[in-house]
């Protein structure tokens, strides 16, 4: 058996860390908020559903933690500059971004329109590269640690990346996209000192799925393939972020990390 050690209670630990969490209203954006906070980072809560974040921002207050909300619709440039004008304003930094935000509205793929597939690309894609573009930027400026690193990055992909979905053409696409760009951003960014990861979550029970317009079938079709025979939690997803966030994993960068319950194994 393996016993604790030392440097078991400090695991993980942010403490004078800034991160930004988009989507961060509900979910497992607001999951990834609470767990960074509770390792004892400040947390920018986006989302364009201000209320939700708010009721986050009370529960990082009743945890001691501090918390800025900034409403941000990740598909508009503008937002994406006002976050980041925000956040180095009110906490002087940036040193973790998670990019969460994401839409999988389901349609046909004989039956998507031009404007619904470009919406998807816009927010899961597009506003993914140009926050991180913003971020790093940013990040650049901040004082190494022992290691020369300056910052990282989490971006939430989907195993929608690494297999095809009925109904979500839009979505793989921009899913598959976004593994693609991490891997060359890490090229650019690691000498930078930034590290950049992306996870790729399987099917996670969350207030969007449950919303989804999926039918009865697609829902049995979508467990069925799964080990584990359930659905994840959005803490589960936390954990991960936690650990990519922090110091523990100061030698990954453009890698992929799937948590699906065993799904993509098969």
């Amino acid at each position: 058996m393996f016993g604790l050690n030392k440097t078991t209670t400090k695991f993980c630990e942010l403490k004078g860390k800034v991160a930004i969490v988009t989507g961060a209203g509900k979910g497992m954006g607001s999951a990834d908020a609470l767990k960074l906070a509770g390792a004892g980072a400040k947390v920018v809560l986006c989302d364009i559903d201000v209320d939700s974040c708010q009721q986050v921002a009370e529960q990082i207050k009743k945890m001691r933690g501090d918390s800025l909300v900034v409403r941000c619709d990740i598909g508009k440039k503008a937002d994406i500059d006002n976050t980041v004008s925000e956040t180095i304003k009110k906490f002087g930094k940036i040193d973790i971004l998670v990019n969460n935000a994401g839409i999988y509205p389901f349609q046909p793929f004989l039956e998507m329109k031009e404007e619904q597939f470009e919406k998807v690309i816009d927010v899961n894609l597009k506003g993914t590269f140009l926050l991180t573009q913003a971020v790093a930027k940013e990040m650049q400026k901040n004082q190494p640690n022992e290691k020369g690193q300056k910052g990282s990055i989490i971006n939430i992909a989907s195993i929608a990346a690494l297999m095809g979905f009925a109904g979500l053409t839009h979505y793989c696409a921009s899913k598959g996209g976004m593994v693609g760009m991490t891997r060359a951003m890490a090229l650019e960014l690691a000498p930078l000192g930034i590290r950049i990861n992306v996870i790729d979550p399987g099917a996670i029970n969350t207030p969007g799925a449950s919303q989804a317009k999926m039918t009865d079938e697609q829902r049995v079709a979508m467990l069925a393939p799964i080990p584990m025979k359930r659905q994840g939690e959005a803490e589960e997803i936390a954990g991960a972020v936690l650990f990519l966030a922090s110091d523990e994993s100061s030698y990954m960068t453009g890698s992929v990390m799937v948590v699906d319950g065993g799904w993509t194994a098969g």
